[in-house]
């Protein structure tokens, strides 16, 4: 067992390195985004499937609550939360439009929509990014693997060179906390 744990670890952080390697820009200029939005009293929006659900929460908690410093409250939404709504357009018109109904009801010019996707292909989660693209909002992506298209689609996305999903999302959450410590520390320099 000892084995498998240090096997685990090593993966993990071999696949974090090499995100960090490709894709420090990108994630420097995702942050930058949504730092600009937020300055601009626009909202952040997230979806996401499954663990990238969770995900979604995650960040959205950390941004709305407080990830290492005491600030006001951040407009961050995950879109994954709102039982009553998601079952009812997964009801009514298909699980494919539980996102997108959600996007074109709340999503505004100036907003950003931050997609996560292990595969990148996701149809629900790329149809709220077509939605968003019309509204004019700034469309960020997580994804893995080749990236799907999510990657082609979106402004600006990370893939993780990963293929195994909880490697992804291993990837992807940390991704998430780097995003709201640079937020955070951009918004509220003045603050520490």
């Amino acid at each position: 067992m000892e084995e498998i744990i240090r096997k685990s670890f090593e993966q993990s952080i071999a696949v974090k390195r090499e995100t960090a390697e490709r894709h420090a820009a990108v994630i420097a200029d995702m942050a930058r985004v949504m730092t600009e939005a937020l300055r601009g009293e626009r909202r952040i929006y997230i979806a996401g499937n499954g663990g990238s659900a969770a995900d979604a929460q995650h960040i959205a908690g950390e941004l709305v609550g407080r990830f290492a410093m005491e600030r006001k409250a951040l407009p961050v939404v995950a879109l994954t939360t709102d039982t009553s709504v998601l079952t009812a357009v997964a009801n009514d018109y298909g699980f494919d439009e539980v996102f997108r109904r959600q996007v074109e009801a709340h999503v505004r010019e100036g907003d950003v929509l931050l997609c996560i996707s292990t595969s990148g292909d996701s149809p629900n989660v790329l149809r709220a990014l077509e939605e968003a693209k019309k509204r004019s909002a700034r469309v960020l992506a997580l994804a893995g693997r080749d990236g799907g298209a999510l990657a082609r689609a979106a402004e600006l996305c990370v893939t993780v060179p990963a293929q195994e999903t909880w490697r992804i999302q291993e990837t992807h959450i940390t991704i998430g906390h780097i995003l709201c410590e640079l937020i955070e520390s951009e918004l509220f320099k003045d603050a520490k």
